[in-house]
């Protein structure tokens, strides 16, 4: 008889947690939507505003690299930028090391940055 009563007993615990995999799988789906909005959502924007920046860069820009040198454009290519960073003094950096773009508008100085 007490066979019978662990048998039963068994298979009443395992029906119940049969409707458990549903929740998880939601449970996944929200964390994932969260993610997307404060994680993946905000560094793709970020990432779109940087190439724009990168395409509309022409000479007499003032920009800003990723290793802190101030500059003004001197010469474009396809991948490189020739910056002067001083009087008679140039350097050849990559388009990706550009960090902010400087523009004067007025008396005031603005910056973009990606």
């Amino acid at each position: 008889m007490n066979s019978l009563a662990y048998a039963m007993g068994a298979g009443g615990a395992g029906a119940g947690g049969e409707g458990g995999g549903a929740g998880v799988f939601l449970m996944f789906g929200l964390i994932f939507v969260i993610f997307y909005f404060l994680l993946i959502r905000p560094q793709q924007k970020q990432a779109k505003q940087h190439r724009e920046m990168i395409a509309s860069l022409k000479k007499g820009d003032k920009i800003v690299s990723t290793g802190g040198l101030y500059g003004t454009i001197t010469g474009l290519t396809d991948d490189v930028i020739t910056m002067e960073i001083a009087p008679k003094v140039r350097v050849k950096i990559t388009r990706a090391s550009i960090s902010k773009l400087m523009r004067k508008e007025g008396n005031k100085e603005e910056s973009q940055v990606a």
